[in-house]
């Protein structure tokens, strides 16, 4: 099966014999004892269609089918391979080279393949089933060496492992595709992959396998645009650490950020990511975290204990962070409403590409609960709503990866944690680890948090600068928590 997706305004495009391009490639049907040197050349059209396909394969077998179908539209003779033979397979594909013709993995599927092709000579190299309704027989003992005429066919080809999907490899070859491998499923890793995508935007691109199929359209967007971090790269993580002040503007006793006004908050977490910089080569970002909704004492007129700041009063802190290269992340404490509710307000803030959100389960309540009263907590299908929001906000206005952030100091703090969902490539997840007091209750939670956790993008610590006994500094927060915090915050 695969699934059509449109890359740009991601139109989705339908196939039903599916082919990627406006007119395929058409293979002359010839004898195959005929001498290659002496077919005629079949063409290709290079008519490109801006698209993007993925081919939702498990099987090696399905993604050279898949490829079959897309880059072929007829070809007289087939070339079959054994499944798990892989000198059969080398054999195969060179002779499929010098003829020109497709390739297949024996499945089950082949002999729908071989009619829509419309072939009439099948190929077997190594144990092959036979093919019902056509005339199959082994590789001749002699190889075909003359190679078929040149042919190029505007598509790009992504594959996780060359060798691996090798059979569907030599079709989008011998098609005159251009083949890539994307090792992680996601050209945002490999800066050859993203400069050959980038390079040619119009080209339509298939994509072979399931790991394909989610995050796709945006991180080839996200690579054909140049869309880049405000600090450079594609990626919020890994490759980078932030250096964060953490507070709400104007009230001191929220966190160090609120200790100064606008200017001398940025030279302040100027120099100390500075401090942090000293201590190695690693990219050091300055991080503002600002208290976006503060958890209150009373219920206010909305009746949700928390107070939301305006854009307004929070526009000066975001404003300078990006003109000066800092990083913001925006805090929600929402008490008794949710966090999507909350995070919703903050769109305008959420759609610039240098600010993140972060979610404080410890001031989110249940009913009839109070602040300092319980410790709060959030289910996870809360959190995944959430992310999921934020990823499609981040597509959808095609900005650059975003930081997703989960303080916790307690277990139960995030309730079904293994549940979270850490699959979209908008979005880099990170787990805050908070608490304060001696340094050997703090790595103690560290550890605990750590332990069976979610597979996510980073982890944070934080500094208490009052309540910790004592505070590690810079170099000791760089060199005692293991592995090396992503977020180091200072409240």
């Amino acid at each position: 099966m695969s699934v059509s997706l449109g890359l740009n305004r991601y139109v989705v495009i339908t196939c039903a014999v599916a082919v990627l391009l406006v007119a395929g490639a058409v293979l002359v049907r010839a004898d195959d004892n005929e001498a290659a040197g002496g077919r005629a050349a079949g063409t290709l059209s290079s008519t490109p269609t801006r698209a993007l396909e993925v081919i939702d394969s498990r099987t090696p077998a399905q993604s050279a089918a898949g490829v079959s179908r897309r880059l072929f539209t007829s070809a007289d003779t087939v070339v079959v391979v054994d499944r798990k033979d892989r000198a059969a397979q080398r054999r195969g594909i060179a002779e499929a080279t010098a003829r020109g013709v497709p390739v297949l993995v024996s499945d089950p599927s082949v002999p729908r393949e071989v009619d829509r092709l419309g072939a009439t000579t099948v190929l077997t190299s190594g144990r092959v089933r036979e093919v019902p309704g056509v005339r199959a027989r082994p590789l001749p003992e002699t190889p075909t060496t003359a190679a078929h005429p040149t042919r190029r066919i505007d598509a790009i080809v992504l594959t996780r492992s060359r060798s691996k999907n090798a059979v569907a490899v030599a079709s989008a070859r011998i098609a005159g595709a251009t083949v890539l491998e994307v090792p992680g499923a996601d050209p945002r890793l490999t800066p050859a992959v993203a400069k050959t995508l980038r390079s040619r935007p119009d080209s339509p691109v298939l994509a072979l396998g399931r790991p394909f199929v989610r995050n796709l359209p945006y991180t080839l967007q996200t690579v054909r645009r140049d869309v880049q971090q405000p600090t450079g790269g594609y990626l919020a993580l890994p490759g980078k650490h932030y250096a964060a002040m953490y507070g709400h503007p104007g009230a001191p006793q929220l966190g160090v950020l609120g200790e100064q006004g606008v200017r001398d908050s940025v030279e302040r977490v100027e120099r100390l990511a500075r401090k942090y910089r000293r201590l190695g080569t690693a990219t050091i970002v300055p991080t503002f975290e600002i208290i976006a909704t503060v958890a209150s004492a009373g219920p206010g007129k909305d009746k949700d204990y928390s107070t939301e700041a305006s854009i307004k009063k929070l526009e000066p802190l975001v404003d300078a962070a990006e003109r000066h290269g800092v990083y913001v992340i925006l805090d929600l404490q929402p008490g008794r409403t949710d966090f999507l509710t909350q995070a919703k307000r903050y769109r305008p803030l959420l759609e610039r590409p240098h600010v993140g959100l972060a979610l404080d389960p410890e001031w989110r309540l249940k009913p009839h609960q109070k602040h300092l009263r319980q410790i709060g907590s959030v289910g996870i299908g809360e959190v995944n709503r959430t992310a999921d929001w934020l990823a499609a906000l981040t597509r959808r206005k095609a900005l650059p990866q975003k930081m997703f952030v989960l303080h916790q100091f307690s277990t139960s703090m995030i309730r079904d944690r293994s549940r979270l969902d850490t699959g979209h490539a908008e979005i880099a997840t990170l787990i805050h680890v908070d608490g304060s007091g001696p340094q050997g209750a703090k790595q103690d939670t560290w550890r605990v948090l750590r332990k069976n956790a979610p597979d996510v993008a980073g982890w944070g610590w934080k500094n208490f600068i009052d309540e910790d006994e004592p505070m590690l500094d810079a170099r000791q927060s760089w060199t005692r928590v293991k592995p090396r915090p992503d977020l180091i915050t200072y409240q």
